[in-house]
């Protein structure tokens, strides 16, 4: 109560010349939109940035506010929308006015390795952007699973995580080994280029 919203679309966040690129679904009611930074002051983000912290990819394991220097190390964060949708859930229109933000980012990121989409959501925005853009998907595309990798005709690999919403942490659909995984295994790819 005490905090003044930003309430407003919330930008994307890292260096341009990142090698990881996470796509996530929507800035949360009392997270990014309140605090100005995606998956900043909730407990997605906690999950989130501890694990980036882990394998190099952020210079702390914590975020609670825009101006609390946190800094994304060869790692970029986008959402598949800017502001949060009631109830989480996006509208297809919703979806369709932020597209033209996710096109042009990912034809600014010349050096992205890694794809982490979080969600069923994030990772059909990713694919679906890719097809708009005129880039080669797989067909059929994939379906959606936890921890599964795809290695693109373009050289980008993705890797499929659940998001880590409570909804998939405090039920245990998500655990941390399940999330470090996935970034346990960017990190040994971006590495490896």
């Amino acid at each position: 109560m005490d905090w003044e919203y930003w309430g407003r679309p919330v930008p994307s966040f890292g260096p341009p010349s990142a090698r990881l690129l996470i796509v996530g679904l929507a800035p949360a009611a009392h997270g990014g939109n309140r605090t100005g930074r995606i998956f900043t002051g909730d407990r997605s983000g906690d999950w989130l940035y501890r694990a980036l912290h882990k394998f190099g990819f952020a210079n702390q394991p914590t975020s609670t506010h825009r101006n609390d220097g946190l800094r994304l190390i060869d790692c970029y964060i986008t959402a598949a929308i800017h502001c949060a949708p009631p109830d989480n859930k996006p509208l297809p229109s919703e979806l369709a006015n932020c597209r033209p933000y996710l096109l042009d980012e990912l034809t600014k990121l010349k050096k992205v390795v890694v794809v982490v989409p979080l969600g069923l959501i994030g990772f059909k925005t990713y694919f679906d952007a890719r097809k708009q853009l005129g880039w080669t998907n797989p067909v059929p595309l994939p379906a959606f699973g936890h921890g599964c990798a795809l290695t693109l005709e373009d050289g980008v690999t993705v890797i499929s995580s659940y998001h880590p919403s409570q909804q998939n942490t405090q039920t245990g659909k998500l655990s941390e080994q399940m999330f470090d995984d996935v970034f346990r295994q960017a990190r040994k790819i971006i590495d490896g280029r």
